[in-house]
């Protein structure tokens, strides 16, 4: 039976490790284990973010809404309670961008539906 040699994959999987950790300091960057160590702890840091991501955002629109709602004399709360009771569908986000960027338009639709 013939000999098999797997230099080809192996040298092509450590390329390919050590691609994905480009930019990394030190070892992490050079070494494989230590590069594997890296992607594997990257990858879960990853995905607990941007689950996290999501709710630092609302937390923000949140906050810029209840801001310039303030500014007009309401609190959050009761804006979000009569948008909600005059079934208004803006969404947080919206609501935010247009707090942030277009504080008159803002105004007029807190006059019109608060």
């Amino acid at each position: 039976m013939a000999r098999i040699k797997r230099g080809v994959n192996k040298n092509k999987r450590r390329k390919n490790i050590l691609a994905q950790t480009k930019g990394y300091r030190f070892a992490r960057s050079k070494k494989e284990r230590t590069a594997k160590e890296a992607i594997f702890h990257a990858g879960s840091y990853a995905f607990r973010h941007r689950k996290t991501k999501k709710r630092e955002f609302r937390n923000l629109w949140t906050l810029r809404i209840n801001a310039e709602a303030r500014r007009l004399g309401l609190s959050y709360s009761k804006l979000i309670g009569s948008l909600k009771k005059n079934n208004i569908g803006l969404d947080r986000k919206s609501l935010a961008a247009l707090a942030k960027d277009y504080p008159q338009t803002f105004e007029r639709v807190i006059k019109k539906f608060a």
